[in-house]
């Protein structure tokens, strides 16, 4: 949308569309070129070569690691997987069927408390916290979701990758290496994306001098939302909702005429495809074939075909990595979670960028209500 003149002859962009509103070193977001680079690296680099340990690294401190730096970031990492035994207790009192992003949220409050660093706020203590985080998160989602279910929670691995040792805490059982591979590839095209609404919201809470508890808790408020993180649990429940591939053309197009939002399409910076789900489709493909669940993958192509064609929309990375998840065997539920797992590294980096040089966030608004109003007392209304 155009930006509108108001009264006061300032500018105002509906959803801050187009406006700049901080300067940051960690991602880039190139839309005519549909690139997306972390602190220089193309994403279509690290997620074929890299790990999102390797990513976590370079987004928390700047550069990519060596050898020896990733080896001691990494057992940092397993260190301090496990999670305080009074807060795994509390997660029994939880509501069974609460939202795993309500109990994520709740649960990221509550560790807080735990943390020997939670006064500290130095960029040393900040980066501390944020690996705890990194590392914590992955048990507390699969320990609440297990427990909600009157399962057992795990306890986390000792020898193996983020994104092992998540799978393993959730199923029980222990990945193939393809299968953890495929899961580490989305983490790392999820882990950063600039100053979206999470992002945005946990700097917005930093800029405040608050801690990085309180930022990323109020980052998993904002992701909770369907128009961001949620997109990807909507848009699986869609193609569940669709079934066969010969459903799919009716089903769109009813849809598109009855003006339904269609989850997993568009995207605010990528007008002409979104990098991340390019790089995810064929692996969504490769997947399915593997696991025979290709039914899923025709449907998509189908969705995306007219969706092209009847609204000129691309894919963003939330519809390939639905199909990803589920045929992985993920619980619908928890993909924004995921999501949030992800994105940890993202959002700490920029609380940490936020807080090394801040200044408070406080936009303006322009007040459009009544003016002049004469006050008149209770008893004569």
């Amino acid at each position: 949308m155009s930006e509108i003149a108001l009264k006061s002859q300032r500018s105002y962009s509906p959803g801050l569309e187009g406006i700049v509103a901080g300067l940051s070193a960690i991602s880039e977001i190139e839309p005519k070129d549909e690139r997306l680079t972390y602190r220089g690296y193309d994403v279509h680099e690290l997620s074929q070569f890299s790990t999102y340990e390797e990513v976590a690294y370079l987004l928390l401190m700047g550069t990519l690691p060596n050898q020896s730096q990733l080896q001691v970031f990494s057992k940092e990492l397993v260190k301090n997987r496990e999670i305080p035994k009074p807060l795994l207790e509390s997660l029994k009192y939880f509501p069974k069927d609460a939202h795993p992003m309500d109990m994520l949220r709740t649960s990221v409050s509550l560790l807080s408390l735990f943390d020997p660093d939670r006064e500290g706020h130095s960029h040393e203590a900040n980066l501390k916290k944020a690996m705890r985080l990194i590392a914590k998160i992955p048990t507390l989602i699969a320990a609440s979701y297990r427990m909600s279910k009157g399962e057992i929670p795990l306890e986390p691995s000792t020898d193996s990758s983020h994104a092992q040792n998540f799978l393993y805490l959730l199923k029980g059982e222990k990945p193939d290496l393809d299968t953890s591979r495929v899961f580490d590839r989305t983490l790392i095209l999820y882990a950063e994306h600039g100053f979206n609404a999470s992002t945005f919201s946990a700097r917005v809470t930093a800029s405040t001098l608050s801690d990085l508890y309180s930022a990323v808790t109020a980052a998993l408020g904002t992701l909770k939302g369907s128009l961001h993180g949620g997109a990807n649990e909507h848009a699986m429940k869609m193609l569940q909702e669709i079934g066969e591939v010969s459903r799919a053309k009716n089903w769109i197009q009813d849809a598109l005429i009855q003006k339904k939002k269609i989850m997993g399409f568009g995207h605010r910076e990528y007008k002409n495809g979104d990098p991340r789900a390019k790089i995810l489709k064929p692996l969504a493909r490769s997947l399915a074939e593997k696991f025979k669940q290709v039914k899923w993958a025709d449907i998509s192509d189908i969705l995306e075909e007219i969706m092209l064609r009847e609204k000129k929309l691309y894919p963003n990375v939330d519809f390939p990595a639905a199909v990803v998840y589920y045929v992985l065997g993920l619980p619908i539920e928890i993909y924004t979670p995921i999501f949030a797992l992800a994105r940890i590294a993202g959002w700490s980096a920029h609380v940490i960028e936020q807080l090394d040089q801040n200044r408070l966030i406080r936009p303006e608004c322009e007040y459009t209500g009544p003016r002049d109003l004469k006050y008149i007392p209770v008893e004569a209304r």
